[in-house]
């Protein structure tokens, strides 16, 4: 029997808002299925992540007049009914919309979110850049991102594209100004240990010296955690002979505490590798845990005083849920996926990372820099491309969060510009929720 595909669609559609949301009016319905599908004939489907992201969100205006958020517990409790489903990752963010547009429309919503009112413009523009570490040194913003290149040929889950070789330093006098770009300050040709794939680095400040730390995978294909020093923030860097001991998987990053005690977060899964150390050893048939199971955490370890080893060997982090249950590995809008953060505010300390295949950036916090961790919400929703990853830095009295898409490229994963926005706390201590339009 034939069925037209727009009409069923539809159908497909009302049911889908119907499952989740029972009570929704036939006039909401409507409203959000027609302007869905308008879009769905007028826009160009062949990037149609990247469309769709823009339009849920424009729906909201349309639908409600204003975007109020939606409380991380029923975000997550969608998202997560969603993943079960196995619904594809647009349609979680449908349903991020959808809630959205509801709460809006009921005055029900918390303002706890803060939207841009108008889309962040990127930061850098002369090259493609990524995973920003920012930093204050000297009065200054100093950026340590890494370099995208456009020469993937090949694409997967394990980041193949991502076939970085080389990093840049940026600084900022003042926000608002346009980053300086100090050139090339570390080349893979240069780090003897390494063969491919320099990713998301950090820098820290200690001793007179800086340190530049940076992952990339060894002469045997497995990643390891190197380190360069200069007396400069902007470098040139110069690499140690080797990674450092006992280091393994991707995105460093170093936070050193009020007592100058400097700790190293790091841990990624899929192309990062790190399940495949569960054993304390690499083995490439490691899978990460799914199910009920924990789900992995990220690892931490003591820095020595000269910052070039660790002075304890790496531990995982343990992420809870608000009852103080570790998040499970089938939970992967919580679970811990990559880049790793910290920051302190107000005497907590709040370690913050992407959930890697639910796009989000989202935060635990604690008393102690090791943890564990209790899960307090989203930082930042998806943003146009697969990765999503930030830093968070205090300056001037104000905080910022740094973070990437794809707007340069048109959506072309691999290819990712780096933004900044404010970032602001609740007087609770929790972190407003940024959506990135």
């Amino acid at each position: 029997m034939y069925r037209h595909p727009f009409i069923s669609r539809k159908i497909y559609f009302t049911g889908i808002i119907l499952l989740f949301f029972p009570g929704t009016s036939e006039t909401a319905i409507h409203e959000i299925t027609e302007y869905h599908f308008l879009q769905r004939k007028i826009r160009n489907t062949s990037d149609i992540y990247e469309k769709q992201l823009s339009y849920f969100k424009d729906l909201i205006i349309i639908a409600s007049g204003q975007r109020n958020s939606v409380s991380a517990e029923s975000l997550n409790q969608i998202i997560k009914t969603a993943v079960k489903m196995k619904l594809i990752k647009s349609f979680t963010l449908l349903i991020i919309s959808v809630i959205s547009c509801i709460s809006g429309c009921s005055g029900k919503g918390k303002p706890d979110e803060s939207r841009q009112s108008e889309p962040v413009q990127p930061l850098i523009t002369d090259i493609y850049s990524a995973d920003p570490s920012a930093h204050v040194f000297n009065g200054k913003i100093y950026i340590y991102p890494s370099h995208d290149i456009d020469d993937a040929e090949v694409s997967d889950k394990n980041g193949s594209q991502y076939n970085m070789k080389d990093y840049h330093v940026f600084s900022m006098e003042k926000m608002g100004t346009v980053p300086k770009d100090h050139g090339e300050v570390l080349n893979i040709k240069d780090v003897r240990w390494a063969s491919q794939f320099m990713w998301a680095p950090d820098a820290a400040f200690k001793n007179g010296t800086y340190y530049f730390y940076f992952p990339a995978h060894d002469k045997k294909g497995i990643f390891r955690i190197g380190v360069a020093t200069s007396k400069n923030p902007e470098g040139p860097f110069t690499p140690e002979p080797s990674y450092i001991p006992g280091s393994f998987s991707i995105d460093p990053a170093v936070f050193t505490d009020t007592d100058g005690t400097s700790y190293m977060y790091f841990g990624g899964l899929w192309g990062g590798q790190m399940e495949k150390w569960t054993d304390g050893r690499f083995d490439a048939e490691q899978k990460e845990p799914y199910g009920s199971s924990p789900a992995l955490g990220p690892y931490v370890a003591k820095m020595s005083d000269d910052m070039l080893t660790f002075a304890s060997k790496p531990q995982m982090i343990s992420i809870l849920d608000q009852d103080g249950n570790p998040i499970t590995g089938s939970d992967n809008s919580r679970r811990f996926f990559e880049a790793s953060w910290m920051h302190k505010y107000k005497d907590t300390y709040y370690f913050s990372y992407s959930t890697g295949d639910t796009h989000m950036i989202v935060y635990a916090t604690s008393d102690k820099p090791t943890g564990p961790f209790t899960y307090r919400g989203i930082v930042l929703l998806p943003v146009t491309g697969w990765t999503n990853h930030h830093s968070i830095v205090e300056f001037e009295g104000k905080w910022y969060l740094f973070y990437h898409d794809c707007t340069l490229s048109k959506g072309t994963d691999h290819l990712r510009n780096v933004k900044v926005t404010e970032l602001f706390y609740n007087s609770d201590g929790t972190i407003k929720t940024i959506d990135p339009i």
